[in-house]
């Protein structure tokens, strides 16, 4: 069974609906894709729809846009649309805007421009998708003359590094929630909590495992062995990792949009029996 466990939709900062993402699925041959939007479950009841119409199975998910020093991400499955999502939800709409008020404040003084948070809002695909880092870097590109195409990404993936990633003059660490949290609202919505794209974060080794260690004490309950960007010997270290603590190895895309390099079920990516029967167990149906 192929699958591709880390999808993003426009309800975050992905470019198609999600019944788009699960159709690009089902065209590139999966059998189980998840859609896993930063902050957001709110395109899990299309994206399940279109996998029953499809016959793809499909895992309702997220992705906690979690930080400390760097960026800690923790992919959450198998989780309810409760109250425990819902009061975490808001926190995070509420912290994204502050935030994005002091990425906009610092990068209007660094460029020279006048972008505002309404410009950032309105490069959102819905109304209701949660403002994310990215809307605001969009924001920065158009300000600077760049609208769509290659010019257009290339531009905002350079701001992004020189002006709004961490450490950078327009960066803001306001109202972010640590790796714990995400860990913690995952299980209070009934999910698995899973650390994302590992080989990512910016951490050497010793600091990395030891972040592993802290996690898997806090309850982590899988890894993110199989990404996109991982070397065949990250993806060896971080599965010897999960298997020698029992922790699940997961993989995906994080395909968001035709960039050149994030692709619908790539790397390949087989999940074990003993993944299939914890995501089961959480009522997904494969």
């Amino acid at each position: 069974m192929r699958a591709d466990l880390h999808l993003h939709s426009f309800c975050s900062d992905g470019r198609y609906a999600p019944a788009e993402v699960v159709a690009r699925c089902k065209k590139a041959g999966l059998s189980l894709c998840a859609l896993t939007d930063h902050d957001s479950m709110e395109g899990v009841p299309e994206a399940l729809a279109a996998a029953k119409e499809l016959c793809i199975g499909c895992v309702p998910g997220w992705e906690v846009s979690a930080y400390e020093d760097v960026k800690v991400h923790v992919l959450g499955y198998g989780c309810e649309r409760g109250a425990a999502y819902f009061e975490f939800l808001k926190e995070r709409r509420e912290g994204a805007v502050v935030r994005a008020e002091d990425m906009i404040q610092k990068g209007n003084a660094c460029l020279g421009v006048k972008v505002t948070l309404q410009d950032a809002f309105a490069l959102r695909a819905r109304p209701d998708a949660p403002l994310h880092t990215m809307h605001v870097v969009r924001a920065f590109a158009r300000a600077l003359g760049a609208r769509e195409g290659d010019a257009y990404r290339e531009m905002a993936g350079k701001l992004y590094l020189e002006l709004f990633d961490r450490g950078k003059p327009a960066y803001s660490a306001l109202c972010r929630p640590s790796p714990e949290d995400a860990v913690r609202v995952i299980h209070l919505s009934g999910g698995l909590a899973v650390l994302a794209h590992p080989g990512r974060i910016r951490l050497g080794e010793q600091e990395k495992l030891a972040l592993f260690d802290r996690l898997t004490a806090a309850g982590l309950d899988g890894i993110e062995c199989v990404y996109t960007t991982h070397t065949e010997e990250e993806t060896q270290a971080f599965s010897a990792y999960a298997a020698a603590h029992g922790l699940l190895a997961t993989g995906g895309s994080d395909f968001h949009m035709e960039d050149g390099l994030h692709v619908v079920g790539e790397p390949l990516f087989e999940p074990d029996g003993r993944l299939l029967e914890a995501l089961r167990s959480r009522g997904v149906d494969i």
